[in-house]
């Protein structure tokens, strides 16, 4: 039987109960939780880079949107708190839509 050893969402047990094969979960506590959070968004991240097209990248944008949302929750917040710092970062020191590259700054 294959090991996996990783956070998997919800219905996943119940799509490979499905299928007939037999599975062993756990229930995380919260800072196994956390920390697998973040370990997954990494992973997503990883994915995204290797993204080959339009459809591959926003698939994946869409599974590290979830974690993102899961994080902010588990830190008793929502993606509006989020986004509300997101949009006043953007305002105070701008978004990446003008694709700047910054190579060097003089001490």
């Amino acid at each position: 039987m294959p090991v996996y050893q990783k956070l998997v969402r919800d219905y996943i047990p119940e799509i490979i109960e499905n299928t007939g094969k037999a599975y062993s979960t756990r229930i995380l506590n919260t800072e196994e939780y956390v920390d697998s959070l973040k370990k997954k968004l990494y992973e997503e991240v990883d994915e995204i880079r290797e993204a080959e097209n339009t459809n591959e990248v926003l698939e994946e944008l869409a599974d590290a949107l979830e974690l993102i949302h899961a994080l902010a929750k588990v830190h008793d917040a929502d993606i509006s708190d989020v986004e509300e710092i997101r949009q006043k970062k953007a305002s105070e020191r701008g978004g990446f839509d003008k694709k700047i590259f910054l190579e060097e700054v003089e001490d």
